[in-house]
């Protein structure tokens, strides 16, 4: 079965339409009426300059993302539709190296068209909204992105200059808070009716904080369900039949001001009929996302009982919206509705393959600068004056942790910088990606000193995780270093060649925290097992904990930059999970690193050695690591490394006296 026809199996259509010989019903269609039509609004979300479906840190394709593949699910449902609509949610700017290569490299002159608004130009959509990157190069910046395109923009609560008026509605924003726009949709009957559709666009306020450095001066933002509040009322009185709202806001059911992912609340104002999220790169609806919320309905796609969609982020899914809705005299209203978050690609097996084919007009609209952006990939953005190489990651303090967690570092405390938690004293926690196990012998970062390019960057961070502060106590920290010691089995006094490292525990967890220095005795057992669970409740393995040369202080308080897996509670750490969240950033890790390398110029991933094992006299280790490795024993200062043999599988074994 192609893919179109199997799509038209699944999908919903305005009345009846005949796809490859099959006449496939809309669900709502045995009872659409002459007074009846059928509306599907489709959305992108999150796009972040990933329009095709490459990903350029690794330099090699990705079926799971690309506005080129996302576009042939749109093309489909309009080829099977006879009323249909195309949004965007916002983040559109930003986010991948095209995105990078446009605003460093190549600049934005007044006339040029941004690629990412070349390829959405090709696919006709009838509004969008800002996302919170739209601001990461700075208004200037914006204003000529936004200028190329060929389609509205609305956003309600982003003021013009720091005053917020009294009334919302007195407010002088940035953009048109919304739009009513004057359409003709076909009834059951296939006659032809004036319907006015209103759009009307969020975005989050924390672009304040975020952006702090491009905005603070020039604009102001508003709460979001407060904006919408005031303006969807005005809509209605200006004639607006239905209501759609762009929020580029998650989906939270806990209620505060100004919050950042108001999508649920928003669901609540009166008057709305429909609501596009994002912001989240999260799914609804579907299996894995939002279960368990109050109001949430994950399986018919519903908040607070409108309906709703998130289409995942990076052209990975299209939202879509189905609305049945019936004429009153000559007003029209929503009677049901259906919600998808469409995939274009799936799972077979351990692999992802691709669901759909590329729309080639898409593909076109940026073959040049696609070629430009490999080129920038490829070219050095700066220098690293030492290897950057995870071979020892697990038994010493290592360079590829290391620049992660300088990077990490630098970026939060300049986020943090104009808070109140400016004073707080911040680390860092990081892990290795790539150090051998199931990876092989060659599953090792390695990159050699000098020149280092965009797509190293993918060497040293493999995943698309979003950075992360968290607030947490000195007694905390211990804990958190406690649980990552679990990945050293337990270890006997004057004993020789003993196994190390409990392959059971996954190198991802093995978080050094940068900040603080410590030692591990690996002669007490493990505090947590490798789910968390406490096997040795009076273990102690972390000693000398130490910050600022004084042993920690139990109660004192720190933020730690990490990363969303981890701030979610990834790995069980003990008592580290969403509470402790404090700071929720909106750019990726990878992102962080780049941004880092280009702001330093040079970097020094030297190992500062601010972790060790406990001295245990007369007692050897041995572990497992990349052949290459023998070209960097010298390097590591802090414990006593020697080859002892061959591996399995290719694998190096190492000796280490303790």
């Amino acid at each position: 079965m192609n893919t179109q026809l199997a799509m038209s199996r699944r999908g919903f259509l305005a009345g009846t339409a005949v796809t490859a010989g099959l006449i496939a019903l809309h669900p709502f269609s045995a009872h659409a009426q002459a007074n009846q039509a059928h509306l599907r609004i489709m959305e992108t979300t999150d796009i972040h300059v990933n329009v095709l479906p490459y990903d350029y840190y690794a330099d090699k394709p990705n079926d799971t993302m690309g506005l080129s593949r996302t576009a042939s699910l749109i093309k489909a449902v309009r080829d099977e539709a006879t009323n249909s609509m195309l949004v965007d949610n916002g983040d559109f700017i930003q986010g991948s190296p095209m995105g990078d290569y446009i605003a460093y490299e190549r600049g934005m002159k007044e006339g040029d068209v941004h690629p990412v608004i070349k390829a959405m130009n090709t696919l006709g959509y009838d509004c969008s909204t800002l996302g919170n990157h739209e601001f990461n190069y700075g208004l200037s910046f914006m204003d000529k992105v936004l200028a190329g395109a060929n389609y509205p923009f609305v956003c309600a609560n982003l003021i013009r200059g720091t005053e917020l008026a009294a009334n919302p509605r007195d407010d002088k924003l940035y953009l048109k808070p919304y739009l009513i726009l004057d359409k003709q949709i076909k009834d059951g009957s296939g006659n032809e009716h004036p319907i006015k559709i209103g759009i009307i666009g969020f975005v989050p306020p924390q672009i304040m904080v975020w952006d702090a450095k491009n905005l603070s001066g020039n604009v102001a933002t508003r709460d979001i369900v407060q904006a919408a509040e005031a303006w969807v009322p005005q809509m209605k009185e200006e004639g607006a039949d239905i209501v759609i709202a762009l929020s580029h806001s998650g989906i939270d059911t806990k209620k505060t001001d100004l919050m950042e992912n108001a999508s649920f609340f928003l669901a609540g104002v009166d008057g709305i009929d429909a609501i596009f999220t994002g912001h989240q790169h999260l799914v609804f609806p579907g299996p894995k996302d939002f279960q368990d919320l109050q109001g949430v309905d994950t399986k018919k796609g519903t908040l607070q009982g409108k309906q709703a969609v998130m289409g995942g982020f990076w052209g990975s899914h299209m939202g879509l919206i189905d609305l049945l809705l019936e004429r009153d005299d000559s007003k029209w209203k929503v009677v049901s509705g259906t919600s998808e978050a469409r995939p274009i690609s799936e799972r077979k097996g351990r692999d992802t393959v691709a669901a759909v084919k590329d729309e080639p007009k898409v593909v076109e609209a940026v073959d040049a600068e696609h070629k430009a952006t490999l080129d920038y990939v490829r070219r050095p953005v700066g220098k690293t004056s030492a290897p950057l190489y995870s071979y020892f990651a697990l038994v010493a303090d290592d360079p590829s942790v290391q620049i992660v967690s300088q990077a990490q570092t630098w970026y939060i405390k300049d986020l943090l910088k104009e808070t109140q938690l400016k004073d707080l004293p911040v680390l860092s926690a990081a892990a290795p990606f790539k150090s051998g196990g199931r990876g092989g012998a060659d599953y090792y970062t390695d990159v050699p000193a000098g020149d280092i390019a965009i797509r190293n960057v993918a060497d040293l961070y493999l995943y698309p995780n979003t950075v992360r502060a968290l607030e947490v106590t000195g007694a905390q920290v211990k804990e958190w270093l406690e649980m990552s010691a679990g990945i050293f089995r337990k270890v006997e006094p004057g004993k020789a060649d003993q196994p190390l490292i409990n392959t059971d525990f996954p190198a991802y967890n093995f978080d050094v925290i940068d900040g603080v220095t410590y030692r591990i005795d690996v002669s007490q057992p493990p505090k947590y097992g490798v789910k968390g669970e406490v096997l040795n409740a009076h273990s102690n393995r972390i000693k000398d904990l130490m910050f600022d040369n004084k042993p920690i202080d139990p109660a004192a308080k720190f933020v730690v930059a990490s990363n969303n897996y981890r701030a979610g509670g990834g790995g069980n750490f003990p008592e580290i999970n969403e509470s402790k969240v404090i700071f929720e950033a909106p750019d990726t890790n990878r992102d962080v690193i780049v941004r880092y390398i280009v702001d330093q110029g040079t970097i020094n991933p030297s190992a500062d050695a601010n972790w060790s094992f406990a001295s245990l006299p007369n007692t050897s280790v041995l572990f497992e690591t990349g052949p290459k490795a023998k070209d960097f024993i010298g390097d590591v200062k802090a414990v006593k490394i020697e080859p002892a043999g061959e591996g399995e599988g290719g694998f190096a074994k190492y000796r280490i006296t303790l």
